[in-house]
């Protein structure tokens, strides 16, 4: 039986030659880049190498960079951090309401502190209308974050339409560019944003490890207190081998963006239309163009995500879902929500995320295998039962 995952959003296997790289960091280049010998200066060396090259990636100044532990950090350094630091000149912080957990839920812990969010919806593909950022802006509005794309449904936002509404403003706008990483173009000046968060494991790197890009003049505030390492603006020892994997994958994913971008879209492509032909009673959900190139996410009628899961994963097809029975959490995906999606329609979420270790036998894997798992499952479904009795089909 053939091994197929396909939840590359959620893990990533490190590249090879990424992993070769990071480890002599572990054993002989062992130093802590702030001391004061040889061994120090190896370890800071390689570090303000790595914070190059993913400027680079970025088309960003070194000094911008900002190493953190992973996404969520580098979410709630940019959400709290930026708000904290401009709380003089107003408590109002501007969100979708798609963002990942760690921007919204960063954005409710400001509100503990004083701070007014304004949630901005979406439309039924999961894009945010640049018109409707500009409506809820405030005369004390600090803070706009709006996502690049979303990892859930594919979407990709107007990054810079978004920006340049908060620009007219002079409000700092952050971009969670953690599912865009790797796979779309992030030129900082190009984009015109503020802050831009990024993570080393959708760059093919190690986990635990991730940056923050801040523009030379935005006031951030840290929320670790420690010593001076990255400018003051997060203390602590520096992971410095994850720092060198994701340097090394940062620089990889420039050199083979848009050749990694049209592999995986292949398909990501051939996905979204074969499943919808082969299954009824199927949604796809997300922007049908503007898309991330290894997102293929779909709403399955009458049946639950979480059966679909463990029959699949017996074949040997790792996905995953934004079921509410698939989650620890035990809700319901708030992404398909705010995009309009029936919940009976929603719970049936698969999402299915590509690395560059597939093949396109692996899309014809998933197209034999499902549609007998989606009819055996209606087939034990009181609501397909039902809605057979009353004349559907």
């Amino acid at each position: 039986m053939p091994e197929v995952y396909l939840d590359h959003y959620a893990a990533s296997p490190v590249l090879p030659e990424v992993a070769k790289a990071m480890a002599p960091y572990f054993t002989e280049e062992f130093g802590n880049p702030s001391s004061l010998h040889s061994r120090g200066d190896a370890a800071r060396i390689a570090v303000e190498e790595a914070r190059a090259r993913v400027a680079s990636l970025l088309g960003a100044d070194p000094g911008e960079i900002v190493f953190t532990s992973c996404g969520t950090e580098s979410n709630n350094l940019a959400v709290k951090g930026i708000a904290w630091a401009a709380r003089r000149k107003g408590n109002h912080v501007v969100v979708s309401a798609v963002e990942h957990f760690s921007v919204l839920h960063a954005a409710r812990t400001l509100e503990k502190f004083d701070f007014e969010v304004t949630e901005v919806e979406v439309d039924e593909t999961g894009t945010v209308d640049p018109e409707s950022v500009r409506a809820a802006i405030r005369p004390e509005t600090v803070l706009v974050s709006v996502m690049t794309a979303n990892g859930e449904v594919g979407t990709i936002q107007p990054v810079r339409e978004i920006a340049e509404v908060a620009r007219e403003r002079k409000i700092p706008f952050h971009t969670d560019a953690v599912a865009a990483a790797g796979c779309e173009r992030l030129e900082v000046g190009e984009l015109g944003v503020d802050a831009l968060s990024l993570s080393s494991d959708m760059l093919c790197g190690p986990k635990g490890v991730a940056a923050l890009w801040v523009r030379k003049g935005v006031r951030l505030m840290p929320l670790l207190d420690g010593g001076v390492q990255e400018g003051g603006r997060r203390g602590g020892t520096e992971n410095v081998p994850g720092i060198v994997g994701m340097g090394l994958a940062a620089h990889l994913a420039r050199d083979n963006l848009d050749s990694r971008a049209v592999y995986l879209a292949g398909m990501r492509d051939a996905l979204l239309e074969r499943l919808p032909a082969a299954i009824p009673h199927i949604r796809v959900t997300g922007h049908p163009t503007r898309r991330l190139p290894w997102n293929a996410s779909f709403a399955i009628r009458f049946i639950e995500g979480e059966g679909m899961l463990l029959f699949l994963d017996q074949k040997g097809i790792k996905v995953s879902s934004g079921s509410a029975c698939t989650s620890r959490a035990l809700k319901g995906s708030h992404v398909l929500t705010a995009c309009r999606v029936p919940t009976d329609i929603a719970q049936g979420s698969l999402l299915f995320s590509f690395g560059l270790e597939n093949k396109m036998a692996d899309v014809d894997y998933v197209c034999e295998v499902l549609p007998p798992i989606v009819e055996r499952l209606r087939q034990m479904s009181p609501l397909y039962a039902k809605y057979l009795k009353e004349g559907g089909g």
